[in-house]
């Protein structure tokens, strides 16, 4: 990372933006750090993701809990505290949660 300097962010001063899923809504609280996004991600319960991501994230989750299948069929549960990394291309995965979730990625 480069260009970028020392900051902190209010995440609850961010503006929301809503993205309709299959299922459900994602709210994004965006920061854009020149190539890098970072997010503060609540789905709703019952959220199911409408698209196969092929972007990389880095995504942690602070709460609830998301499932994430690949498209190779495996299938990857997050609950708080626990995170998963995905370089770009990799492995095309879509998300989903029953509970709800809130999440922090960096992409």
């Amino acid at each position: 990372m480069t260009g970028i300097p020392f900051q902190t962010t209010a995440w609850s001063d961010v503006e929301p933006t809503q993205h309709p899923g299959e299922r459900g809504v994602a709210t994004w609280r965006t920061r854009q750090f020149g190539e890098i996004r970072v997010r503060l991600v609540e789905y709703s319960a019952g959220y199911v993701a409408d698209h196969w991501c092929e972007k990389g994230h880095v995504l942690l989750c602070l709460e609830g809990s998301l499932e994430t299948e690949l498209k190779d069929g495996r299938r990857i549960t997050l609950h708080p505290g626990e995170s998963y990394q995905v370089a770009d291309g990799a492995d095309a995965h879509r998300s989903s949660t029953v509970t709800g979730a809130k999440l922090f990625i960096v992409d």
